[in-house]
């Protein structure tokens, strides 16, 4: 479930432009053992169990290591992933326009984000209760 504001009521989120959805796709067909999934209605992909990317909105978020953070983070326009302001999510860095527009340098952060999310414990699935 979402994060209600501070006046209490759950925020608006808009769809994420088709032309993201579609690169965030193809993109993650090349990431060996990632699974697509959908949260809060966005396209993400998990490696066993856990969150490696996602798209909200018009952003795509990533996770990194600490040290791959550090370094992507000096880039031009890249920032730590905040769903809504004071929300940042502690491992995850917002993707710059550069980077979404170069899929080579895309794949390449995604390739160190696959390497750090696979050093993660992977995750048990959820098992559905019947109502």
């Amino acid at each position: 479930m979402a994060a209600k504001t501070k006046s209490g009521k759950m925020p608006k989120f808009t769809p994420a432009p088709e032309a993201l959805v579609t690169l965030f796709g193809k993109v993650i067909a090349d990431v060996p053992g990632a699974e697509p999934r959908k949260m809060f209605g966005y396209p993400c992909a998990f490696v066993n169990g856990q969150m490696l990317c996602g798209l909200f909105q018009d952003r795509l978020m990533l996770r990194l290591s600490d040290a791959d953070r550090a370094k992507f983070l000096k880039l031009p326009g890249a920032k730590p992933f905040a769903p809504m302001p004071g929300r940042v999510m502690r491992e995850y860095v917002e993707v710059p326009p550069d980077i979404l527009n170069s899929e080579a340098e895309l794949k390449k952060w995604l390739k160190r984000g696959l390497a750090y999310a696979q050093t993660l414990p992977p995750k048990a699935k959820k098992v559905k209760s019947k109502k």
